[in-house]
């Protein structure tokens, strides 16, 4: 197969495109979440939950977090997944991964050593679920061996060891604490059985459909990855080494792309994979609320700035809700901001506050 030659404006044109960041904006839900694959879900509310924040900077001010919340616990159109929400449709892939080839040994051991505190997990469940972990008795065996803060968390690790394999599933929510229960009360009746190989390959096309061009491997890192295997393409992009794959429906994305102005979530997608940030747009960011205040460059929470295909900035901000204001500390350009660009950030800081209901307040406010 002959490699293509990308230009590195059209290979994060194509990223931006299929993150569903340019124009026109997308107005489901559920289709949007089909898009992504995921949402990350980190309930850091410095600003709004990272899993709100990337569908406010899709769908817009429309969106309202009680929508997701009806479309994972009532209307099961998406589920709850540990550490995401998804496609109830990705979960036969998700749970094969982790089932077929178990990535973690002694987790193995554990599970194998508390068998029977398995089967009281699902024998409560079958008979009074959902519920809450500590809802459920802990009859664990051997307690979960941690010197961290998971230490002696044995039903929160059986749990969540139990809903990566398939064996119970989320089934809604009590403010931060987790519903579980049986997994055929909360997923689809219809979902099939997957092979190792069957989940690899549809995963690889799922995530390469999500992110529109990525690399084959890479350094693995906890939570999703953000590699594709051979699904796709082969392609060159101008100036940055190696070869990526390119989702082919995307080849041809420069010739109708639209821009607009977007704020981030940390955790969003086209930049969740700094490696890749930094080589298709020079863009450094690490996200700094876990360090000291001193050290800090752009803030404890700062929000990437999108602008058309390229990223040109962080936004330091903080939402005060007992002072109703999002306060804004810095807007930190990483390009130089020209007026009309200026303006456009300013506009989405503002829709950003309405959207919260707060006015914007601080030394660089709009």
């Amino acid at each position: 197969m002959a490699v293509h030659q990308l230009t590195v404006e059209h290979a994060r044109r194509i990223a931006v495109h299929a993150q569903l960041l340019d124009l026109p904006r997308p107005t489901d839900l559920v289709a949007t979440v089909e898009r992504l694959t995921i949402l990350q879900i980190d309930p850091t509310a410095a600003i709004a939950p990272s899993a709100d924040l990337v569908l406010w900077s899709r769908l817009g001010s429309a969106y309202s977090p009680a929508q997701l919340t009806a479309a994972v616990e009532h209307d099961r159109t998406l589920v709850e997944t540990v550490a995401y929400v998804r496609s109830p449709h990705d979960v036969p892939a998700v749970v094969a991964e982790v089932r077929e080839a178990e990535p973690y040994p002694f987790m193995a051991t554990w599970l194998a050593d508390n068998a029977s505190f398995r089967r009281d997990i699902l024998a409560r469940l079958a008979a009074d679920g959902p519920l809450l972990s500590r809802d459920i008795p802990d009859t664990s065996i051997v307690p979960w061996p941690s010197t961290g803060w998971t230490n002696n968390r044995n039903i929160t690790k059986m749990l969540e060891a139990m809903a990566m394999r398939g064996e119970v599933a989320i089934a809604g929510r009590k403010g931060r604490q987790r519903y579980f229960d049986l997994p055929e009360r909360v997923y689809p009746a219809d979902l099939p059985r997957l092979t190792l190989e069957e989940a690899v390959r549809h995963r690889n096309e799922r995530r390469l459909a999500s992110l529109g061009i990525a690399r084959s491997t890479g350094s693995v890192m906890p939570g999703e990855g953000n590699y594709v295997g051979e699904a796709g393409e082969p392609a060159e992009v101008g100036g940055v080494p190696g070869t990526w794959r390119v989702h082919p429906a995307y080849f041809d994305v420069p010739e109708h792309f639209e821009g607009r102005t977007a704020l981030l979530s940390p955790f969003d997608r086209l930049v969740h994979d700094r490696v890749r940030a930094e080589q298709l747009w020079g863009f450094e960011y690490v996200l700094e609320m876990y360090k000291p205040e001193a050290q800090r460059r752009w803030g404890y929470f700062a929000l990437p700035i999108l602008h058309h295909d390229r990223l040109v900035g962080k936004l330091d901000a903080r939402a005060d809700r007992k002072a109703g204001t999002l306060v804004v500390n810095a807007v930190h350009e990483d390009v130089r901001f020209t007026r009309p660009l200026k303006a456009a950030v300013h506009r989405e800081v503002a829709d950003l506050a309405g959207w919260l209901g707060l006015t914007v307040t601080g030394p660089t406010a709009p």
